[in-house]
């Protein structure tokens, strides 16, 4: 299937900022994403109904939270804003900041996904959808970008240049290579045939063993916070950073887990046990975490701190 763009791919500079491939340095909290993508959580998190600005001081402060120095996140801020995820105005001499539409549509997009990620597993009609390309070296970037996409849609590397996901994707494929200019690429659903051996199973793309030590180590972690919440054994500090780490470790699954069926899975698969403790204690910590952000942001503006509220999973407020 041959497809040819169809409207503007995505600025190079706001493609890294929104994949975490910035090069805008780690965080010391311990978390992976760096300081730009943190700030864009915390604003879809906790200001993604107002539609007021917020002084941009508030932000360096949130982000200090997590121990980002001022410089870093005065950084990011200029980051972002070049990147047009963020817009900023004057009033007197204080610079206010809120989302663009374009950025709190995505971050809208990703919060979706993440929360229905595991919900229900739909019958599989024993199909597959493939993706196969090939991307001049001249234009490593496009194709950098073709593989992040690939594999948040739930797609796998099988051999090099051909990729392969249990779900029909095809539609999102063909999007996406629209939108990355990429013509060199065909995308079809097919089903194997009998007797193929076991190595050389579509589901082999995916390193199952490890994925399901990452499931393991995401439940431990997960049941020792929950319990010590349950327990009030955790403060508005402390809550705020541990919630967006727990947002920021199941984020990576759907990436690493593309949903297969589970005629296709190993017994007691854990994905559903990790969700129901992702849910549980996101929306446990999300009174106190909100909390601390309403304090944060008092410091500058009494009247917006009453305005911030975390996202539930249903993505309303909690």
């Amino acid at each position: 299937m041959k497809v040819t763009a169809s409207h503007p791919s995505r600025p190079p500079a706001e493609q890294a900022v929104l994949s975490g491939e910035d090069g805008s340095g780690t965080l010391p909290w311990g978390g992976a994403q760096r300081p730009p993508r943190l700030l864009l959580a915390l604003l879809g998190d906790y200001w993604w109904q107002p539609s007021e600005p917020l002084p941009s001081a508030a932000l360096v402060a949130l982000l200090a939270e997590f121990g980002v120095s001022d410089s870093a996140a005065r950084a990011a801020l200029s980051r972002l804003t070049r990147s047009r995820l963020l817009v900023t105005s004057k009033i007197g001499r204080c610079t206010f900041v809120r989302l663009s539409e374009h950025a709190a549509q995505v971050l809208d997009e990703g919060a979706s996904r993440i929360f229905s990620f595991g919900r229900q597993t739909q019958p599989w009609d024993g199909l597959w959808s493939l993706v196969a390309f090939s991307v001049p070296e001249d234009n490593r970037a496009a194709r950098d970008a073709l593989r992040r996409q690939l594999r948040w849609l739930g797609f796998a590397p099988l051999y090099d240049g051909l990729w392969v996901a249990p779900r029909d994707q095809a539609a999102e494929v063909v999007g996406q290579l629209a939108e990355l200019g990429i013509s060199t690429a065909t995308a079809f659903r097919a089903s194997t045939v009998p007797g193929i051996d076991p190595d050389g199973l579509p589901q082999r793309a995916w390193d199952l063993e490890g994925l399901h030590a990452r499931y393991q180590a995401f439940i431990s972690c997960a049941q020792r916070l929950r319990e010590r919440a349950a327990a009030g054994r955790i403060s508005p500090v402390e809550a705020l950073v541990a919630r967006t780490k727990v947002v920021d470790d199941w984020r990576a699954f759907p990436g690493l887990d593309p949903d297969l069926p589970g005629e296709l899975l190993p017994e007691s698969w854990p994905r559903a046990t990790a969700r129901e403790l992702f849910l549980a204690t996101h929306d446990l910590l999300g009174p106190l975490a909100t909390h601390r952000v309403r304090q944060v942001i008092a410091r500058y503006s009494r009247d917006l701190a009453n305005r911030a509220a975390s996202r539930g999973a249903g993505t309303g407020p909690c």
